[in-house]
């Protein structure tokens, strides 16, 4: 394997979340009085921890949010990902290659590790994943495009940077690895190739990626 460490971002990489997500965050902000489409959720928030959004509607509206905003928006996210949640495609292929080479992995994801763990316990990705290996913006206080999650997670493994790949599908996040110095690859299934041109390859299916990340470096 060309890399020591696979830092691998969970919504929409591991878990087929965004869609979901994306569709909940986009309607509860049209409910709140701040009109958002489906596609501008995608646009804006997509790769991003939780206060973006908050900043984005002040930056855009001058109004707050409501101090029960993330509560009940990861309620209503947790309550459809229980309902409807399901892996990306051809991800546990991808794991368990990772696993039978030796080669370590982690998830450093914008999601809180609440998120994070109900998302792999509905999509049936627990077994894949110990507490060790999750890391979240909560743990620096920055999300992506800020590099600190990734270079936190690459320390907490005891790896360089140099030697880490980094999974992705949102231009933030591919904004984040190349801040932090880490090769990236970026999948396609749900963002447009040109929005990723900063990754160091790119992918549209689960099934390329091992061969990507193995080819010498």
């Amino acid at each position: 394997m060309a890399y020591e460490l696979i830092i691998f971002d969970n919504d929409g990489v591991l878990v087929d979340s965004e869609p979901l997500a994306n569709t909940i965050l986009a309607g509860y902000l049209t409910e709140l009085g701040h009109p958002t489409s489906y596609e501008d959720s995608l646009r804006d928030y997509m790769g991003s921890a939780v206060h973006r959004v908050h900043d984005l509607v002040h930056q855009r509206t001058g109004r707050r949010l409501p101090a029960d905003f993330e509560e009940t928006l990861l309620a209503r996210t947790l309550a459809a990902f229980e309902r409807e949640l399901r892996p990306v495609a051809g991800i546990q292929d991808v794991l368990a290659g990772l696993r039978d080479a030796g080669t370590p992995y982690c998830v450093a994801s914008s999601s809180s590790h609440r998120r994070i763990r109900a998302g792999h316990r509905a999509a049936g990705l627990g077994e894949w994943f110990d507490e060790a290996v999750l890391f979240s913006a909560e743990d620096v206080g920055k999300g992506k495009p800020a590099p600190d999650l990734f270079l936190h997670a690459a320390r907490e493994m005891g790896v360089p940077p140099e030697r880490c790949a980094v999974v992705e599908d949102s231009p933030l996040g591919v904004q984040a690895a190349v801040a932090a110095e880490m090769d990236v690859y970026g999948y396609t299934a749900m963002t447009a190739a040109d929005r990723l041109a900063d990754a160091n390859g790119l992918f549209g299916d689960m099934k390329e990626l091992l061969g990507l990340i193995s080819t010498p470096r």
